[in-house]
């Protein structure tokens, strides 16, 4: 509480003290930039201020500041990933509108138990192989409500307040098992399309060493977060026979779920097939969503007060941050005084692993596609990565898809943070674990199973 109510005075202090100290090589906007970034953080991180206020101040801080002007700084509203998350949201408020979430949540308890852990068991493995074949923003919007669905079937009350230990398990599950799951093919994330600029990998071969990572984080986020957030609540009441009669009291399948069914496949298929269609996942999620208004399972009015647009807001200010890293040349300069850690003449798992953490650390304040941009040309750049681009670009590449702990990094842990069901310091301390077992993971899949697969 404390830290939250001097959270404040703390991001101005130590704004200040960044923007005084010797900081050679970066430009009077690239210096500022790395204040802003200081006060964001600290910002965020402290909840001094509710989180999309806290990006509303960082595009009129801009303009004072030097770095961009206004006009320049709200572009990032216009990027498509705010598209994408808007258009997740509403298909995901149609789907629970149709009452095929309810139908759904109590089918998948029906068959792999009613206790608690079995219940974050859904949670996670429900969002990581929905995110492999659509976008981890779409698929963690998506399970929202069925994870709303189970903390109500458990009996949890005002899991916003953060008192709820498996409300914090199963959301923060969820959000972790998006991005998990965006590890499993090259299609699945940003970054991985960038090293499959570099590196041609056939779908298969990526899948033989991707699809391993993504299951051992999803069975390591699964355990480890029911390990340090214990439910409250053991199992639902009443067990199996409480989920029979939830069942029975849905009744039969009504038609809203049905279009609402055949609309979130053909969505889903739009998305897989988008390489052939030409169609981006941006424009899919607004198709999508619009077609919920089309079929009358939604009105506006629903999209008004269901759709969290704060977390929009919000979502746009990171995006502003980090686009202002790239294009004060901030970005870069970080990159570089990371590097030169690296020293004369590493071994290349070295360079890797070092390279893993760097990119890991990144995309903790900037968005993993600006840093995947970046890092990728850098290293295969690299003396030591000449005939075996691949098994630098593709960690890399993975390591910038890893789960992430701050807002800015990713639209899925922006929504997580303006849930309210968990606070930033268990966010980290949850996260942290997790990432490094994700980046050993990578290490262990790529330098074995993937080695005869990547190639140069």
């Amino acid at each position: 509480m404390k830290i939250k109510k001097n959270g404040l005075l703390w991001a101005i202090g130590l704004t200040i003290l960044t923007v005084l100290l010797p900081l050679e090589g970066l430009s009077f906007e690239g210096h500022m930039a790395i204040g802003l970034l200081v006060f964001a953080v600290v910002m965020w991180g402290s909840e001094a201020l509710p989180l999309p206020v806290t990006s509303l101040i960082i595009l009129f801080l801009q303009p004072i500041m030097h770095i961009a002007t206004f006009r320049n700084a709200v572009t990032e509203f216009a990027n498509p990933i705010i598209f994408l998350m808007i258009g997740g949201f509403i298909i995901a408020e149609g789907i629970r509108k149709s009452g095929l979430v309810q139908r759904l949540t109590y089918f998948m308890l029906d068959r792999v138990g009613t206790s608690a852990n079995m219940c974050l068991f859904v949670c996670v493995f429900a969002t990581g192989l929905l995110s492999v074949w659509i976008e981890n923003v779409v698929a963690f919007a998506l399970v929202i409500p069925i994870i709303k669905e189970v903390i109500d079937l458990l009996g949890i009350r005002s899991p916003q307040e953060g008192k709820s230990n498996f409300a914090k398990a199963g959301i923060l599950g969820a959000c972790f098992a998006s991005l998990s799951g965006g590890l499993a093919t090259q299609i699945s994330t940003a970054p991985n399309l960038i090293a499959s600029a570099y590196v041609h990998i056939p779908f298969a071969n990526w899948m033989l060493f991707g699809f391993p990572i993504t299951i051992i984080l999803l069975f390591t986020i699964w355990k480890y977060l029911g390990f340090i957030f214990p439910s409250e609540v053991k199992e639902i009441p009443g067990g199996h026979q409480t989920i029979k009669e939830k069942l029975t009291n849905v009744g039969k399948v009504k038609r809203d779920e049905k279009v609402a069914l055949i609309l979130l496949l053909f969505t889903i298929s739009l998305w897989v097939t988008g390489e052939f269609t030409g169609l981006t996942s941006y424009a899919v999620a607004l198709i999508g969503a619009s077609l919920f208004f089309v079929f009358n399972i939604l009105e506006w009015q629903d999209a008004q007060r269901n759709v969290d647009w704060g977390l929009v807001l919000f979502f746009g200010g990171a995006l502003s941050m980090g686009a202002t890293l790239v294009s004060t040349g901030a970005g870069n300069w970080l990159i570089t005084h990371l590097l030169s850690l690296l020293g004369p003449n590493p071994e290349p798992l070295l360079i890797v692993l070092i390279l893993m953490v760097v990119g890991v650390l990144l995309t903790q304040f900037m968005s993993n596609v600006v840093i995947a941009a970046i890092l990728i040309p850098l290293i295969i750049s690299l003396p030591q990565a000449q005939g075996e681009l691949g098994m630098f670009a593709v960690p890399i590449a993975l390591a910038c898809s890893l789960p992430s702990v701050l807002p800015m990094s990713d639209p899925t842990v922006a929504i997580t943070y303006g849930l309210g069901y968990i606070n930033a310091t268990e966010v980290i301390k949850a996260g942290v674990p997790i990432i490094i077992v994700g980046i050993f993971a990578t290490i262990l899949m790529v330098f074995t199973i993937g080695r005869p697969l990547i190639g140069g």
